[in-house]
Formats: C-alpha cells, sequence, structure tokens
C-alpha cells in the first residue's frame, strides 16, 4: 500500500482493539500522533490540534460517545467511525462521517478507508485565510452533553474538584482542576486571578481596587469577581497599568 504519512488519532476503549488498530495504522504508512481510550479527552485533544489529518472513533465510549465527537467537529477533520455493530451506519453517514469500519478491521478494509481521506483531502479546496477556529467544550446537560464555545465563556472556577464555567450560566464541566481547562485551550487568553478562578481576558471590561491589593474584576453582563493580591497585578500588568 503506498499513501502519504497521514497524521491520524485513534480513539477506542478496548486496549486490545486500540493496539491492533495502531499497528494496522502504522503498516499502513500512517502516522499516529496520538490514542485515547475515552472521548472527552479525545475532543479536547483534537479541537486544539489542527494539524491531525484523520480521526478513528469507536462509536461506544465512556464519557462522549464517537456520534458526539463527530457532530462536534462538523467536518473539520475526516472522522471513520469504527464498531462492533452495524446499526449506526445510517447515522454515522448522515453526520458525514468519510468511512464507517465494522469490527474486526481488516488491513484491506482499513485501506480502503485511507484512500477515502486521501480523496477528501485531494478535493478541498485551497485554505483561505479564516477567523481562528470555534473552541469548544462539553458540559454536562441532564444525562447527556452540550458544547460551549469559549469565546461565550466569562471565566472558570473550581470549587471542591469540579470546575464549573461561567457563559451566561453556571454550568459543571468534566474538569477537576484550572489546570486541565489551561491545557485544553493554550494561548487562549485565560489568566488564573485566583487559586480558584481562572477569567478569560476579552470579558474583563474594568477593574478597581479592593483591600489588601486584590481588585474588583467587572466582566461582560455585568457580573463582578475578586482577584486575589497575587492575581490582581498580572491582571493590571496584562492591560498595561502596572
Amino acid at each position: 500500500m503506498s499513501v502519504r504519512k497521514l497524521k491520524v488519532v485513534v480513539a477506542e476503549d478496548e486496549a486490545l482493539s486500540r493496539k491492533r488498530l495502531v499497528r494496522l495504522l502504522q503498516e499502513a504508512g500512517a502516522v499516529v500522533v496520538n490514542s485515547f481510550a475515552e472521548g472527552r479527552s479525545a475532543h479536547d485533544w483534537i479541537i486544539n490540534h489542527r494539524e491531525v489529518e484523520a480521526v478513528f472513533l469507536d462509536i461506544h465510549m465512556p464519557n462522549l460517545d464517537g456520534l458526539a465527537i463527530l457532530k462536534a467537529l462538523g467536518g473539520q477533520v475526516p472522522v471513520v467511525l469504527t464498531t462492533a455493530f452495524a446499526e449506526h451506519a445510517v447515522e454515522a453517514f448522515d453526520a458525514e462521517a468519510v468511512d464507517y469500519l465494522l469490527k474486526p478491521i481488516t488491513a484491506s478494509r482499513l485501506e480502503r478507508a485511507l484512500r477515502r481521506i486521501e480523496h477528501r483531502w485531494a478535493k478541498a479546496p485551497a485554505p483561505v485565510p479564516a477567523a481562528p477556529a470555534l473552541q469548544r467544550y462539553p458540559v454536562q446537560a441532564g444525562a447527556g452533553v452540550v458544547f460551549v464555545d469559549l469565546h461565550k465563556t466569562a471565566y472558570f472556577e473550581v470549587e471542591s474538584e469540579v470546575v464549573w464555567a461561567h457563559a451566561g450560566a453556571r454550568m459543571r464541566t468534566h474538569w477537576k482542576s484550572l489546570g486541565e481547562v489551561e491545557a485544553a485551550f493554550p494561548g487562549s487568553g485565560l489568566l488564573r486571578i485566583h487559586r480558584h478562578l481562572l477569567v478569560r481576558l476579552e470579558a474583563v471590561l474594568g477593574l478597581k481596587p479592593a483591600p489588601g491589593g486584590r481588585a474588583i474584576v467587572r466582566l461582560a453582563g455585568g457580573e463582578e469577581i475578586e482577584a486575589s493580591r497575587g492575581g490582581a497585578p498580572r491582571l493590571r500588568e496584562h492591560f498595561g497599568m502596572s
């Protein structure tokens, strides 16, 4: 088989199936840049690594299933769904999956999927300057999740190892620390202003001093939060006030 070295990601919760698929992809000439055993970490990583050229997703995974990730990506990267069951095929193609592989996956069937991915890239129009890619993250919504735009988020707070997003409402995320949020959105203008608060700088409308060297931060929407004695100088420095 002769294909260019596509950069691919694998998400599969069964360890043996994941290992086998990675091996088959590598033997076919693809470069597996990362692999995951559950859906949420795969989603968060993929949306922040635009060099990925294809994603192989198991449909049934913990936290976030393959169909949900496929729909969240919105056609930004070619997706191949993998499963031991055939009943999701129509839904997969309706969501514009490039291919649908039934397990156990064979080398010849995988080759056809890789050819389809290559064909998709060959047909893609030349890139044009565009706005930065939309950055989204899942929050809890009943038994499922919904995806929230980062640019609509004012700040994140952590409480008892649960990170809450404030984006018009207080919503529970799957993160357990603010460090995980920072890692998910590097270079996105997030600033730690307190040990439990991470603010999106573009949402800051104003600052006013508070006792003890702290600062009151006024946010879009009218909400106010407090920056700590250590966080206030970082805010003032960012806005050229120091």
